[in-house]
């Protein structure tokens, strides 16, 4: 009877902690279940030396071993994990996925520089080298699309096919200043979401303070993106008719951060580019609406010969 006491006694105090732990750091919880999710579906978590520093990447191996390379750059203020939704499928379909995290962002190094559209190309470009990878087909989302776009112009020996997600990297009038990104208070952390997608979920406080905990810890790599972002200098608006390479356009049909309007500027500025429009779904498609993203990334991708010039619409799931 004593050792019964005992033993519940024991559990009340784990899961007392396990309770206070999760309280104060929600998000570490929500990570490590996240990274053990990746690692059980064979997703590797590695690090390589590129352009001297020690960037940190997710790969993932089809069952035969073998695949076509696909590198996947994650947005702003994200980082690899970003692309959980997507990793295995994509694995499972036969692909090799290479998935770094940009310096600044994740677990790669932080530091001193300008964290400029060109800078992250030039990271993907030496990870690419690094691990052996001269050709791959690219994908990008939100900011990542951008730099994917860039490295298809600047290095067209280096990307096979490009795929971009609710993209930046052209001009448009933002309905938001650069500080939605660095929120100050818990009010900010929502509003942010809201914008990112059309059915947000419900946030409890000590949720969105761990939120802003871990946003003001990375707010000036951030600050530093964006004012280089905004400066126009890598804005690709009058080189989009470069782009020589097969290339998908996915985009929600109700992105508030960057408007679908924007997806069709790139999509009749890059002939042999596809439309591929996401019903119900706002700037995080990728993590929100992942299959009917996968179904396409997956049928543009394979297609033989590439396709080219099409639209689609693909119904809110």
């Amino acid at each position: 009877m004593k050792f019964a006491l005992r033993v519940v006694a024991l559990l009340l105090v784990v899961l007392v902690a396990a309770g206070l732990i999760f309280y104060r750091y929600p998000l570490w919880v929500a990570d490590q279940q996240l990274r053990f999710h990746l690692w059980r579906e064979g997703v590797k978590s590695e690090y390589v030396e590129a352009g001297g520093y020690r960037l940190h990447y997710f790969e993932a191996v089809p069952s035969n071993g073998g695949g076509a390379p696909l590198v996947l750059v994650h947005g702003l203020g994200a980082r690899g994990e970003d692309w959980s939704a997507m990793i295995p499928d994509l694995a499972a379909r036969g692909f090799h996925v290479y998935v770094p995290d940009l310096l600044g962002y994740g677990r790669s190094p932080r530091p001193d520089v300008d964290y400029s559209i060109s800078l992250e190309e030039q990271t993907v470009a030496q990870f690419m080298q690094a691990i052996h990878v001269p050709r791959a087909d690219v994908g990008g989302w939100s900011m990542g699309g951008w730099i994917a776009m860039k490295l298809a112009l600047d290095h067209p020996e280096m990307v096979d096919r490009l795929v971009v997600y609710d993209s930046a990297g052209i001009y448009f009038p933002a309905t938001f200043g650069p500080e939605l990104f660095t929120p100050a208070d818990v009010v900010g952390v929502k509003k942010l979401m809201a914008i990112l997608s059309p059915k947000p979920r419900a946030l409890p406080d000590f949720a969105a303070e761990a939120a802003l905990r871990k946003l003001e810890k990375n707010a000036w790599v951030v600050q530093r993106s964006m004012s280089a972002m905004t400066n126009g200098k890598d804005l690709l608006d009058f080189r989009l008719h470069g782009i020589m390479q097969p290339m998908l356009i996915v985009w929600g049909s109700q992105d508030d951060l960057i408007p679908l309007s924007v997806g069709e500027v790139i999509h009749k500025s890059v002939p042999q580019s596809v439309l591929n429009v996401m019903e119900g779904c706002g700037h995080l498609a990728p993590a929100e609406c992942p299959a009917p993203v996968i179904e396409g990334t997956v049928e543009f991708l394979r297609a033989e010969p590439p396709m080219r010039g099409e639209e689609k619409i693909f119904p809110a799931q």
